[in-house]
């Protein structure tokens, strides 16, 4: 008889996972540890230190600028630290043998293709888009090469993956929908089911010159995406996402010390909070795993033994499980459990402490720092209905993005994205103030009240808002989202972390919620 196939996986790992040839070692051990009972397919950030700006992604961006810059050679220096770092860490983690030599002159062609190419950039003196997404691709390519060797090195059967010739077909850019994403993730299943089934594949994050560059359709966090696609097309039993995090908390554990770990949380739920504040994972990488029923695991690097929190689907059942037991999550959604897998009794807090199953409460709460509120107010009595129109399409055109609204007859309140560029904001203030008094306010955060159980739970509003007044927290404006599974509002940035323990503790900890 045919022994059954095992399991898919797909674990991705960011840059500060795979930073040194001591973290890459330590995620050999996961991978190998993984083995035992799941195929694992591994995808890789660039390596990276704890500092952003340290890492190769970083670098490469910076070397870019630098080409550009007239009888400037910095852009070598560069490279040169980025190959003397990755030789090294090859030094530190790969066993002398082969494997070790091949990826000594794999890394060392590939940083001199990049020497020539940023030569040839500096000639022409231009660097476009796509240029740009070649140049960093060389992180990606660099990190898995060096782990396809460590693995090797280790016996294991691994295969590096190079996807920077993934994409055959033309797109056009300016009309990407998921019609591309759906190609992508074809051509992902074929290129892994050539690795082999009893291989592991190893694979770059970089997907190949994605139209209108993969920094503008995707942006830096692609590498999520590559793996999301990859579990989508190999049907994986589970998508692992690595960080220096435990998973989802209820909130920020440094701000919030009573903080608890989430055993899992829905996908409405995970990207109201990373839309604002929190670090989770991309709404749209998410949402191509959640469409085809495949959970998200978060999970600590640093700590592999711990559970991480789930990002589970909608209905979702576990394949060839049919008599798994239902328990019920800390935010009250009833889920199948897969042995001990998604369990929340078995999910502690540094404090080892868990959340009880049998309690309806929000699930978490959020702020979002540094953002500017813009108030105008219209300077007739009566306006026409073109006022809203003029304000939104003035935003539009300096590409500013609007967080939260709050909108009377004649007045429009708005809280702007963090990420808003001063000279735009200059631009849109002289044109919003045809249409009326316009005031800004700065130094101003959101904090959002998040939770699935939250449209069933009268009250919870009132409490939220007796809380920050109790604490004397000033209310700027108020929002709350058409799925009622999100409450926001502004206060002052100075306030936000005494806001943030006091809503909490009180709302999702307190009595009164359960």
């Amino acid at each position: 008889m045919a022994k059954p196939a095992l399991p898919i996986v797909v674990q991705k790992y960011g840059g500060t996972s795979v930073g040194s040839a001591e973290r890459m070692l330590e995620v050999a051990e996961i991978v190998k540890s993984n083995l035992k009972s799941n195929r694992v397919i591994v995808v890789l950030s660039a390596m990276s230190s704890h500092k952003k700006a340290e890492g190769t992604t970083s670098r490469l961006l910076e070397a870019a600028k630098e080409v550009l810059k007239p009888n400037s050679q910095r852009y070598l220096d560069i490279v040169n630290i980025i190959e003397e770092g990755h030789l090294k860490t090859i030094e530190n983690a790969v066993a002398e043998g082969p494997a070790r030599a091949e990826a000594e002159r794999d890394v060392k062609a590939e940083c001199s293709r990049l020497r020539s190419f940023m030569a040839a950039a500096e000639v022409i003196d231009e660097i476009s888009p796509r240029s740009r997404d070649v140049m960093i691709s060389t992180g990606e390519k660099l990190s898995a090469r060096i782990f396809a060797a460590l693995l090797q090195s280790q016996g294991v059967d691994a295969v590096y993956v190079n996807l920077e010739k993934l994409i055959e077909a033309q797109f056009d850019e300016k009309a990407i929908d998921q019609t591309f994403y759906d190609y992508l993730t074809q051509r992902l299943a074929v290129v892994i089911e050539g690795c082999g089934e009893n291989t592991v594949p190893v694979v770059t994050g970089y997907l190949g010159p994605v139209p209108g560059s993969i920094l503008s359709t995707i942006g830096r966090g692609y590498t999520d995406l590559t793996a999301a696609l990859i579990a989508v097309g190999v049907a994986a039993r589970e998508l692992q996402i690595w960080k220096e995090v435990d998973g989802i908390f209820t909130a920020d554990p440094r701000k919030a010390p009573k903080a608890l770990l989430l055993a899992s949380i829905s996908p409405e739920e995970a990207a109201e909070l990373t839309y604002y504040g929190s670090e989770v994972i991309h709404p749209f990488t998410m949402e191509q795993v959640i469409r085809a029923s495949i959970p998200i695991r978060i999970k600590n690097t640093f700590k592999p033994d711990g559970d991480g929190t789930v990002i589970i689907p909608e209905g979702w059942v576990p394949p060839q499980h049919a008599e798994s037991i239902e328990c019920l999550t800390p935010g009250g959604t009833r889920i199948p459990k897969l042995g001990e897998d998604y369990l929340g009794s078995k999910t502690p807090n540094g404090n080892g402490l868990a959340l009880s199953e049998d309690q309806k409460r929000p699930t978490a709460v959020t702020i979002k720092d540094h953002v500017i509120v813009l108030n105008v107010h219209s300077n007739r009595k009566s306006v026409s209905h073109g006022f809203f129109a003029h304000i939104f399409l003035a935003l539009d055109r300096y590409g500013i993005v609007v967080d939260l609204i709050s909108t009377s007859e004649v007045h429009v309140s708005m809280a702007l994205s963090p990420n808003v560029k001063e000279s735009k904001l200059e631009r849109a203030l002289v044109e919003l103030r045809k249409y009326g008094t316009v005031d800004v306010i700065r130094n101003m955060a959101i904090l959002s009240l998040v939770g699935k159980q939250m449209r069933n739970m009268v009250g919870i509003a009132g409490l939220m808002f007796e809380t920050l007044a109790k604490h004397n927290v000033n209310i700027e404006m108020i929002s709350q989202g058409a799925s009622e599974i999100n409450i926001s509002c502004v206060i002052e940035e100075e306030r936000a972390e005494t806001a943030l323990r006091a809503i909490h503790d009180e709302c999702i900890l307190g009595d009164i919620c359960s």
